[in-house]
């Protein structure tokens, strides 16, 4: 976590909380309840990260004006993060009554909209200023409970939440195709597609095998590999447009024994054409010792269906050759989302690097504050309603992810490419700190055409 290594672990795997994870760097299971709690609109809003982080680090003193808010705020640094926090401050430092500082509790997250927040705050800094605090003081804290209006966690929320943290990132870490068969069957959900699921688990050590009529079912499952390990077998849920009860059908024929040769497995199943051209387009075939292109010839074919085919012999007159290799991952693309051969931008890397596109991998090492071309394909868009306008992309190349910040002027610059472009150029400064890689982007360029074939694959939340 403290690597922002959480790509599918609950709560912990979006952007502004992968920025957050290097920085907090949490080290406790109460960590991971500041850690759920501190990247919400409350305490943005509050202005309650900056001082809490720097207190963390020891760049800033922590102090209290007495030992009762001292009691209040010792586990979060000083700093309130938590509704119950407020209610509490409420009570010891300004002088409401409970009852009061249960009515305050029901306005953070109304005062915008029954205008009692004047009430509320001429009550709380005159409670606090004549029980010995300074006027600053009291100000600060009613900006900082204010920003609960906006969204704020209560310390039990964030509690809960933490749990299933800490849950979801043990099997990550110890039960890696486990916890990617899991994330696959319960798609879509999450900032991240099947592909970048995939391609995290992979970069962690775990075998993912390619759906096949002989070992697939409608769920992804786990295999027992050579070494005693357990592989993922992707399931046929993955699979564009192939009905469920064509894949538990073949379970069912498959349970007699597994298919031999292609023309065995249309003998025993008798799937209509249209079901045995997704099967073969998914390139599921291969350990009956057919590939894909022979068997999509063999499916458009296929006498169940009369048309353009229906009277082509079974046995082909002559072995058609593998498609190549590029085209192979844009059928892969198109058929599950994802490739296990390779990514789309790969063919395309020599072409870029004679214009000075850099990989994404390379932003680690290069040097900071300097201006660089990334390229990918558009994963996700993000743009909370905390960040001022600020957008935040996330690309994909062959080599890893690169993560963007597009400010309003430049959103509105290239609105086109931004909105709606499904892969692009990115050039902007890069920016480095406290193990969080950002490029502050200035300009794009659309590259759609390149994946074209593939389509779009990002996951936008406005």
């Amino acid at each position: 976590m403290q690597q922002a290594d959480t790509v599918g672990v609950f709560q912990i795997e979006s952007r502004a909380q992968m920025s957050m994870l290097p920085r907090l760097k949490p080290k406790s299971y109460y960590d991971l309840v500041i850690e759920v709690a501190i990247v919400r609109p409350g305490p943005i809003q509050g202005d309650m990260v900056h001082p809490y982080l720097r207190r963390r680090s020891g760049q800033e003193a922590v102090t209290y004006p007495n030992p009762a808010v001292e009691e209040v705020l010792s586990k979060t640094l000083g700093v309130p993060l938590f509704q119950e926090q407020a209610m509490r401050l409420a009570i010891v430092a300004a002088g409401f009554t409970p009852g009061e500082a249960d009515q305050l509790r029901r306005a953070m997250g109304a005062w915008r909209r029954t205008g009692v927040m004047e009430r509320f705050e001429r009550k709380l800094i005159d409670g606090m200023t004549a029980n010995g605090y300074s006027e600053q003081f009291a100000r600060n804290v009613f900006q900082q409970i204010q920003g609960f209006g906006s969204y704020g966690f209560p310390e039990s929320h964030a509690a809960s939440f933490a749990l299933l943290v800490y849950v979801s990132a043990w099997l990550k870490c110890h039960h890696p195709a486990a916890f990617l068969a899991a994330l696959l069957n319960s798609q879509p959900m999450g900032f991240y597609a099947p592909a970048q699921l995939v391609s995290d688990a992979r970069k962690h050590g775990v075998d993912v095998r390619p759906v096949d009529v002989n070992h697939s079912e409608w769920d992804s499952t786990l295999e027992p590999d050579e070494a005693g390990r357990w592989a993922v077998r992707m399931g046929w849920s993955l699979v564009k447009s192939l009905p469920q009860s064509a894949a538990e059908a073949l379970v069912r024929v498959r349970a007699d024994g597994p298919f031999t040769s292609y023309a065995d497995f249309t003998r025993r199943t008798d799937f209509s054409a249209a079901i045995l051209t997704r099967f073969a387009a998914a390139d599921a075939f291969r350990s009956c010792g057919t590939t894909r292109r022979p068997a999509l010839w063999q499916a458009l074919g296929h006498d169940n269906e009369p048309g353009l085919f229906a009277n082509v012999e079974e046995d082909l007159p002559a072995a058609l050759p593998d498609l190549p290799q590029p085209v192979e991952v844009i059928h892969d693309y198109l058929t599950t989302g994802l490739s296990l051969r390779g990514h789309p931008f790969g063919p395309l890397r020599k072409e870029l690097a004679a214009t000075r596109v850099v990989k994404a991998c390379d932003l680690a090492t290069l040097e900071a504050d300097r201006r660089y071309r990334v390229a990918g394909m558009v994963l996700i868009r993000q743009r909370p309603s905390t960040a001022k306008g600020i957008t935040f992309m996330t690309i994909e190349d062959e080599s890893g992810q690169a993560n963007l910040i597009v400010r309003p002027e430049v959103w509105e610059r290239f609105r086109r490419i931004a909105r709606g472009a499904g892969a692009m150029i990115a050039t902007g400064f890069l920016q480095r700190q406290e193990g969080v890689i950002h490029l502050l982007v200035d300009r794009m360029q659309d590259l759609s055409s390149a994946m074209n074939k593939v389509g779009s694959v990002s996951r936008d939340f406005r």
